[in-house]
């Protein structure tokens, strides 16, 4: 029959010992003798059966502290468990919690995310080596426009005295880039070079591309041999750029895009 503490803690009785349990080994003493059937000058048929006295003439019980002391202690062991067992069961519940928040959205969510997925790519095109490269070549029209310079060229234009190279060169406007490739046909390079600035002009009609064989440019067999293919660059009659043997940046097999980036990063074109 269960007790008001077993009611109370809603525990086993092996969580404690009963203040009854003291009496029950008692009983169980009693019959033991009686099994044992020892009395007064009677032999135990059992010897194994009946414990040994302890020495001193009394026995001894052991049993768990059942007063108010170890009702307080089970009652809180008790408390114990169950604040453990919110504590995990809410764990739980944030666990699962969180694993809900990031594998569900909502279609607004989702679209959301869906534009924002597009903006970025979209910068991404915007932020693209090609997008730059065109945005400048506009913006440099556009800038001398408001300038008053509306020069468009478009060719390489062929100098084909020294005269021209210096007027090439000296009745330019100030604000204009003059880019004078000194070629010789008998240098491959050359040729793959003037195919590039053809391809360039194009691209870059306020630049003034043009081309001088070294021999009308007046230059000498070594520097022929030594110093071609070369690029020129003025601005306001000022030499602001001397490449000479381009092909050491650029190898000796190249194209227009090679021949744009190289000049880009020497600040040439901008």
């Amino acid at each position: 029959m269960a007790t008001l503490e077993d009611k109370l803690l809603g525990e086993k009785l092996q969580y404690y010992c009963s203040s009854s349990e003291g009496e029950d080994n008692d009983e169980d003493d009693a019959e033991g003798k009686e099994s044992c059937k020892q009395s007064a000058g009677a032999t135990c048929l059992d010897p194994g059966a009946c414990p040994e006295p302890p020495a001193g003439g009394y026995r001894s019980h052991t049993s768990t502290n059942t007063g108010p002391k170890g009702v307080v202690q089970d009652w809180q062991r008790f408390k114990q468990l169950q604040a453990e067992k919110r504590e995990e069961n809410e764990r739980q519940r944030l666990e699962l919690a969180r694993k809900l928040a990031v594998t569900t959205s909502t279609p607004q969510e989702d679209e959301k995310r869906k534009e924002q997925d597009d903006i970025d790519a979209e910068l991404a095109e915007l932020m693209s080596e090609d997008f730059l490269q065109q945005f400048q070549k506009q913006r440099m029209v556009e800038m001398l426009k408001q300038c008053g310079h509306t020069n468009q060229f478009g060719k390489v234009m062929q100098l084909t005295t020294h005269e021209e190279y210096l007027d090439c060169v000296e009745k330019e406007n100030k604000h204009i880039t003059v880019i004078i490739h000194i070629y010789d046909n008998a240098v491959s390079a050359c040729a793959t070079l003037n195919k590039c600035l053809d391809t360039l002009a194009t691209e870059y009609p306020s630049i003034k591309f043009a081309k001088i064989a070294s021999s009308v440019a007046g230059m000498s067999r070594d520097f022929r041999v030594k110093g071609l293919p070369a690029l020129l660059v003025y601005r306001a009659q000022l030499l602001i750029g001397n490449f000479v043997r381009i092909t050491d940046d650029l190898s000796d097999d190249f194209f227009p895009s090679d021949v744009e980036s190289f000049l880009i990063e020497n600040g040439v074109l901008g």
